[in-house]
């Protein structure tokens, strides 16, 4: 994410040494100039990036500092628009949340995506198929959210979205919902009746948010058709839907600026969980390098529960962390989605996470082999690793489609895991650890 703007600024700011004049700054803003239009930056948003870089560095004197704060300050304030960031609860609950975008976006995949991420946080979250134009499309939603055990309103046979949106707002304020997603009709390309229906559906729910989402893929058509939607809806934030596909990310940088309306979200995988909130001073630390720790700690906490967390902790303390637990962990680890963008949350770390393929924690081999094994084992045998002789290691294999090398080699791993997690655990093993390294 965001690797082609990234190395365009770290390729300019080496331009200019800790002392410089202002050719090197002109070449430097030249170099600049050219990535950014090459990364997709509009030509606009690119000229008025370089302006406010140029002004800054020429009033605080031309140098690598001065050049490397030029460029966070001016690209904070392009990304910064008017509006909400993140999501904003209202203050009398259900939040309604009104989606739009055109056919083939990903806003169905992008509501349930956003729909998860406020469950994650424990609020009662509940979502209205009334996209009623597309075939499947109710029962996609319905695949989605059985799977992600998110609760769906719909009514088999309606042909009208405005009978069940007002249905939906029904059932989220008598149950007592605390966000209420709606996912509207799209089109192939903006039309009247389109525009028409969800203007009856916003009238009728008077949402407090309108999300649009915008494919990352469709360039400078997706910024004009948000503009569209805007002058037509009066939207609240953007959704940039299937970033992870885009390398150059010039749409993200110029999206709020070109339309004036906040980037609220973006999809950075194809997992429910790859969806993030777009906090421009987070993503500005992201493109520079500098890693993004606060939305790492968002995630983790609200994965991991601090109750679970000390359970697992007194385990492994004693020793007894079994092969259940391992699975518990795993199925938490996969929520926190694309394992390639936490790696590039942590400072320093982007360009690892660039070197890397993404860790999929469902479907890699060794995963699978795992699972396998665990799966061939008999209740006490998860719970107890001790009981694991030769001739119960040979039906595993047999169970699992391995060989007892593989088993073995498995088991290994999970008795040297378990000992160093319970070393680790002890009390003055990192003050040992780090009085071990050179000062």
């Amino acid at each position: 994410m965001f690797e082609q703007i990234g190395e365009s600024f770290r390729s300019a700011v080496n331009k200019l040494r800790i002392v410089d004049d202002e050719k090197a700054l002109k070449n430097a803003l030249d170099t600049l100039r050219k990535a950014l239009l090459r990364a997709d930056v509009h030509h606009k948003v690119t000229k008025d990036l370089v302006s406010k870089i140029e002004a800054s560095v020429k009033e605080n004197g031309i140098g690598q500092k001065q050049f490397l704060d030029a460029i966070k300050n001016s690209l904070e304030e392009i990304l910064t628009a008017p509006g909400n960031q993140g999501f904003v609860y209202a203050n009398k609950p259900p939040t309604v949340v009104l989606m739009a975008g055109l056919q083939g976006s990903g806003k169905t995949t992008t509501t349930v995506k956003l729909a998860n991420n406020i469950k994650q946080k424990k609020r009662k979250v509940l979502i209205a198929a009334c996209d009623l134009q597309r075939l499947a499309a109710v029962e996609q939603l319905k695949q989605l959210c059985e799977t992600n055990e998110i609760d769906l309103f719909y009514i088999d046979g309606e042909t009208n979205p405005l009978n069940v949106a007002k249905g939906a707002l029904e059932k989220a304020k008598k149950e007592l919902y605390d966000v209420l997603f709606v996912d509207t009709a799209g089109r192939l390309a903006i039309d009247e009746e389109l525009m028409n229906e969800i203007k009856e559906i916003k009238k009728a729910l008077d949402p407090d948010e309108i999300f649009y989402v915008a494919d990352a893929m469709s360039g400078q058509d997706g910024v004009r058709s948000a503009d569209t939607f805007n002058q037509n809806l009066g939207i609240t934030g953007v959704v940039l839907s299937k970033f992870d596909a885009d390398a150059k990310g010039g749409v993200a940088i110029g999206i709020a600026h070109q339309i004036g309306i906040p980037l609220r979200f973006i999809g950075v995988g194809e997992k429910v969980a790859d969806i993030e909130g777009f906090i421009p001073d987070r993503i500005v630390g992201r493109i520079m390098g500098e890693g993004d720790l606060a939305t790492l700690v968002e995630k983790t906490a609200a994965v991991f529960d601090e109750q679970d967390i000390k359970k697992i902790n007194k385990k492994i303390k004693k020793g007894e962390f079994t092969f259940n637990d391992f699975l518990e962990q795993l199925e938490s680890v996969k929520k926190l989605g694309n394992m390639k963008n936490l790696i590039g949350m942590l400072p320093g770390m982007g360009n690892i996470a660039n070197q890397i393929k993404d860790i999929d924690l469902e479907n890699s081999k060794e995963i699978v082999h795992i699972k396998a094994m665990i799966s061939s084992m008999t209740p006490k045998e998860r719970e107890n690793p001790n009981l694991l002789n030769n001739s119960r290691k040979r039906r595993i294999a047999s169970g699992s489609g391995l060989s007892q090398m593989e088993v073995n080699r498995f088991l290994k791993q999970f008795s040297n895991a378990s000992k160093i997690a319970k070393k680790m655990s002890s009390k003055g093993a990192m003050k040992n650890m780090m009085q071990g390294f050179p000062r």
